[in-house]
């Protein structure tokens, strides 16, 4: 199958490419910059494209079965549009060369409203300030989920929680929208893994999921202290 990845070079992006790789999958990594990009391998095409530019995104789409977007940015109070903005050109680009299927990720900050078995920490401390903390980043992750609901592409959104890192996939939970798991963290690895086998298995077609892994997960304030205020990075 040949896949392309934009926000290629990002954590995320990294893993699932290099999974994608592993199992014999064709792979455009779309990267801003690819000179730095660390992957190699003979069924790999690193590629230099800007998701905002209508133009590149094209020709990145262009010759492809199917898309996987990890787009995003860190916490940040300043306006945010890479991921509607790269969505929008993303769908438009598939529907142009008639790709159907398109998996991207989001995040379960789109709807702040936390399951009531949550932890009585996370849900009524740490998880408004995140909230509050990343208000621009999510209120354009919203808008791609608007933007991507109205077209009449397969598309699958995938929502994960604090993102950390591991070394091997986990026995990770999956919920189907409007269901909500209680989780305070997703390894990127088992976000990798899920993305990889939407795109490929096309299992849960025009839904929104979440990824919560439950094995080996952080101290939460740890992980608020490096994803949220950048310290440690």
């Amino acid at each position: 199958m040949k896949l392309v990845i934009f926000g290629a070079n990002g954590p995320t992006g990294r893993l699932v490419t290099q999974r994608a790789l592993d199992e014999g999958h064709t792979v455009t990594a779309v990267t801003r910059r690819p000179d730095a990009f660390p992957l190699e391998a003979p069924n790999l095409r690193v590629t230099g494209a800007d998701a905002l530019d209508a133009a590149s995104v094209d020709q990145a789409v262009a010759g492809h079965d199917r898309v996987i977007s990890t787009l995003g940015v860190p916490y940040t109070r300043e306006p945010v549009t890479i991921f509607s903005e790269g969505a929008r050109n993303i769908a438009a680009a598939m529907e142009r060369h008639g790709l159907r299927r398109l998996v991207c990720v989001t995040s379960i900050g789109v709807h702040p409203q936390l399951p009531p078995d949550e932890k009585f920490v996370f849900r009524k401390v740490v998880g408004p300030i995140l909230t509050a903390m990343g208000r621009p980043l999510y209120e354009d992750a919203r808008r791609l989920e608007e933007i991507v609901r109205a077209t009449d592409l397969d598309w699958t959104i995938v929502r994960p929680s604090g993102l950390f890192d591991t070394t091997a996939v986990s026995d990770y939970r999956v919920a189907v929208e409007p269901q909500r798991l209680p989780g305070m963290f997703t390894a990127r690895a088992d976000l990798a893994d899920l993305l990889l086998r939407e795109v490929v298995d096309d299992t849960h077609v025009r839904a929104a999921i979440e990824v919560i892994t439950t094995q080996g997960t952080p101290n939460y304030l740890t992980v608020f202290l490096k994803e949220a205020l950048h310290l440690g990075k």
